[in-house]
């Protein structure tokens, strides 16, 4: 899904109110932070709460609702003495723990129509602007940010169609044998005060992904994901604390201007990351190479974005649904996550150019702008994504994988692996490098072309 592109900060005509959570007692902080509460702990000299309240201030919002526990005398203390110009700025205090939701139910009346959620124990820089407007478009109930991370299994994960409907939330901790996409809740909310009607005149203790989500869903409430790889972390244990104080100081927040066009890696799937098995219909058929995902990890590190670009025309031939896609994506993502890899996003191509199949599917048959080495899906991707084709590199098994890398300016590595070249199809095809696998050819984009 291609969300807005441009910073809108100013968000009032929609959103004026942030509620913030911060009922937790930071038991792991304890050890760095002594008996302060979470959102006082400093970050970059400054408490957190401070960071939030800037945030609110830049985009507008005019009122801030603060639900707290632990050391709740603390934190009105400093709201007392730190006023900000423009913010009406109320501490409530939680009588007893009621969950991420409870409290906010339990205040509902109160609030307005329409609310931003983080929590107390984030550092975020996400432009609100931009994430409010794709939740006023498409009229959705909830908007969750989500994105993939590097440890999905101890994260809560959604599940959402080609145009970011949730269709499901599976909270942590997960089964063994899961095979979950890596599309994580991202713990920032825009959330219709009516939404939460059910709940209205309770006072139970809730939480929104274990609760609240999974209800909504079943009763047909809309709930958006918004893919956004902007900042957002948690600083809950000291190792976590001293993460964010480095990225804080490092500049990795800020919003004055939209990022400018990043490079990436466009990657082939099968013969590529995973070993070729003819045309895969199956989840459980799915094997990626050894030392695929350190590899990943490396160009991630480097600065590099990671982007799968997969020509399946198992769709148009009638071999496997896109439900059976997903999962085989989903595989692909949870194998990926358990090494501490993941990519940025995944796009397919479900044409095919040739008839003649049983149980082919006549819609998805002839020529189309994204079979590869069509330009199609590199583009998309660029357009959405925010990336510079000039900057970037192509790998592939394939003469079509070289071929679209040609074609589009990007630089393009060869792998002996897969087809290795050997398909024919396109002679002109010509490659930078060429490599035994991906690890290698890894090693040689980062030897000689780390991005600026």
């Amino acid at each position: 899904m291609k969300w807005p592109a441009t910073a809108t900060f100013e968000i009032t005509d929609m959103v004026t109110q942030l509620l913030i959570l911060a009922g937790g007692k930071g038991t792991r902080l304890a050890a760095v932070a002594g008996d302060l509460p979470k959102p006082l702990v400093p970050v970059g000299g400054r408490p957190l709460l401070a960071h939030h309240l800037d945030l609110a201030r830049r985009h507008g919002l005019r009122s801030v609702r603060i639900f707290a526990g632990y050391r709740a005398e603390q934190i009105a203390d400093f709201v007392r003495n730190h006023p900000v110009p423009g913010l009406d700025v109320l501490v409530t205090v939680e009588s007893e723990p009621l969950g991420t939701a409870g409290a906010v139910i339990e205040q509902m009346a109160s609030l307005e129509e329409q609310f931003v959620v983080l929590y107390g124990d984030t550092l975020v820089g996400v432009d609100l602007g931009r994430m409010v407007q794709a939740h006023e478009t498409h009229g959705a109930d909830i908007t969750l940010l989500a994105y993939p991370n590097d440890h999905p299994h101890d994260s809560d994960l959604l599940e959402a169609s080609a145009d970011g409907w949730i269709t499901c939330v599976h909270r942590y901790p997960h089964p063994a044998d899961s095979n979950f996409g890596n599309m994580v809740n991202r713990a920032l909310y825009v959330v219709r005060r009516d939404a939460l009607t059910p709940w209205a005149g309770r006072r139970e203790k809730a939480d929104f992904a274990k609760d609240v989500f999974p209800r909504l869903l079943a009763t047909g409430r809309r709930l958006l994901a918004y893919r956004s790889k902007e900042y957002i972390k948690d600083m809950g244990t000291p190792e976590r604390l001293a993460a964010v104080d480095r990225d804080w100081r490092a500049g990795k927040l800020q919003l004055d201007e939209p990022a400018g066009a990043e490079p990436a890696v466009f990657l082939d799937r099968d013969g590529t990351l995973n070993v070729e098995k003819g045309f895969l219909r199956r989840a459980e058929d799915l094997e990626l190479f050894p030392g695929v995902a350190p590899a990943l990890r490396a160009l991630r590190q480097a600065g590099y974005r990671l982007v799968v670009l997969t020509n399946q025309p198992v769709l148009a031939r009638g071999e496997a649904t896109e439900a059976d896609l997903a999962r085989i994506h989903a595989r692909m993502e949870w194998l990926l996550g358990q090494e501490g890899a993941f990519v940025d996003a995944i796009y397919h191509c479900p044409h095919h150019p040739d008839r003649g199949f049983p149980g082919e599917r006549p819609e998805l048959k002839g020529p189309c702008h994204c079979r590869k080495p069509a330009p199609g899906m590199l583009e998309r991707a660029c357009a959405e994504l925010g990336l510079d084709p000039a900057r970037s590199w192509m790998i592939g098994d394939s003469t079509g994988d070289i071929l679209l890398a040609n074609r589009t300016g990007v630089r393009a590595v060869l792998v002996r692996t897969g087809q290795a070249g050997r398909d024919g199809k396109y002679p002109a095809a010509q490659p930078g490098l060429v490599a035994e696998n991906l690890p290698e050819a890894v090693a040689e984009i980062l030897k000689l072309s780390p991005p600026a």
